[in-house]
């Protein structure tokens, strides 16, 4: 038996219960990455065990790469489907979420990951700053629904502007991390560069390269004179060349990529809001999204069964996964939102649902190959770990603390 056609046939069979299930999973406590990981375990306790092939948790540069592919088409897809207007008041919980949950999260996990783990300083804050950021990828269960939807509620906007934008004011905490490791092996000034450089200049070039880039490519899309606008060939695979322009360019000149895909997907909506193709695109967007993530974690799941991710696992780190998910984040986002007008419930579950997943591998990834961190493979560990639970945690809980929530409103 050729395992080529047979990894065919496998790989086809995956990618149509990928497409089938969330029809299925719709109205059951459980969530499509949780059955992809499931998938995964099967594969390697099956026959098929010899197709599973390398996993890409075990090679740095392989993670960081197809992490980093999957981040940004979701972050697109998560600007696009925004319907309100970005402002200071219409999105306050977003700001409170990143000015106060974000900085509180990152220290109270370095704080955990220095005083339960033994990590040093740098190895401490880089834990804290891949597990901060609410996941745009894991998360769209707590996200709004395709554009003009209707489905904005306070904590579905929350969670999902949160995700948009988080990525990118995470990334000076990884530098940080970065420079701290690299200051230890040839101690030189860094807290100058660092401020000047990775929170100032980086930030502002993503805006900036975001907001211009999508508002030219809106025009581009919807107002070109003589019916060539790109709106009119109804091809959803353009919202992989906005997203691929926006972060290439981004990066060239040393700005977030992650910043600049997320506020260029604003800007395009922006210039105009109601157009049928922002669903093409979006549709694209998530469609190209859910198979990476299915490959991703197929083979997160395979790791698994094979041992090669859990062999360090240790009651630390146990304990570190469990008060990072049910008392650090929560704790954080509830301080952040008081005196909000939101209501109870709703601070309650934006608070809860600060679902972990891809973006965390993908930034340990990016920074062990910059610099060396002593702890390293504790890092992975813990990080595998805050992911495998959230998946399964918010998997099970999403749909029936939704769903009540929904019936509170409607009620």
């Amino acid at each position: 038996m050729d395992p080529y056609f047979l990894l065919l046939a496998v790989f086809g069979a995956v990618i149509l219960l990928t497409a089938w299930l969330p029809l299925i999973l719709k109205n059951l406590p459980l969530s499509l990455p949780m059955v992809c990981i499931g998938i995964g375990v099967l594969l390697v306790l099956s026959p098929f065990s010899s197709i599973v092939g390398v996993n890409p948790l075990e090679n740095r540069y392989l993670t960081e790469r197809l992490t980093e592919f999957v981040v940004i088409v979701s972050l697109m897809g998560a600007g696009l489907k925004l319907d309100r207007p970005i402002g200071w008041r219409k999105w306050g919980s977003t700001w409170r979420l990143l000015g106060i949950a974000m900085p509180l999260t990152i220290a109270g996990i370095a704080i955990l990951g220095w005083a339960a783990l033994g990590l040093g300083l740098a190895a401490a804050l880089l834990l804290g700053a891949a597990l901060a950021p609410t996941d745009p990828v894991l998360a769209s269960d707590v996200q709004v629904g395709p554009p003009q939807s209707g489905e904005e509620d306070e904590v579905r906007f929350a969670l999902t502007s949160e995700a948009g934008l988080n990525d990118g004011a995470a990334f000076p905490f990884v530098y940080l991390a970065i420079a701290v490791a690299l200051s230890q092996a040839s101690p030189q000034p860094f807290l100058a560069d660092w401020l000047l450089v990775d929170v100032l200049w980086k930030i502002a070039a993503g805006l900036a390269i975001g907001w211009i880039g999508g508002k030219a490519m809106g025009f581009f899309v919807f107002q070109m004179p003589n019916r060539v606008g790109l709106s009119e060939t109804r091809d959803g695979f353009a919202v992989l060349g906005i997203t691929c322009l926006a972060y290439g360019t981004a990066e060239l000149a040393n700005g977030y990529g992650f910043l600049a895909v997320f506020v260029s997907a604003l800007a395009l909506r922006s210039v105009e809001r109601r157009h049928h193709y922002h669903e093409s695109l979006h549709i694209f967007a998530e469609q190209i999204e859910r198979l990476l993530m299915m490959f991703l974690l197929v083979s997160f799941g395979a790791a698994i069964a094979e041992g090669s991710i859990f062999s360090a696992l240790s009651w630390p780190i146990i304990a570190v996964a469990a008060l990072v998910l049910f008392v650090v984040r929560p704790l954080s986002g509830w301080i952040s939102l008081a005196g909000s007008p939101v209501t109870l419930r709703d601070k309650a579950a934006i608070s809860f649902f600060g679902i972990r997943g891809l973006g965390s591998f993908y930034y340990v990834a990016y920074a062990v190959g910059q610099a060396d961190f002593e702890g390293a493979p504790v890092i992975w560990v813990t990080v595998c770990s805050v992911v495998l639970v959230s998946i399964i945690i918010h998997g099970v809980l999403v749909t029936p603390v939704m769903r009540r929530l929904d019936h509170y409103r409607s009620g």
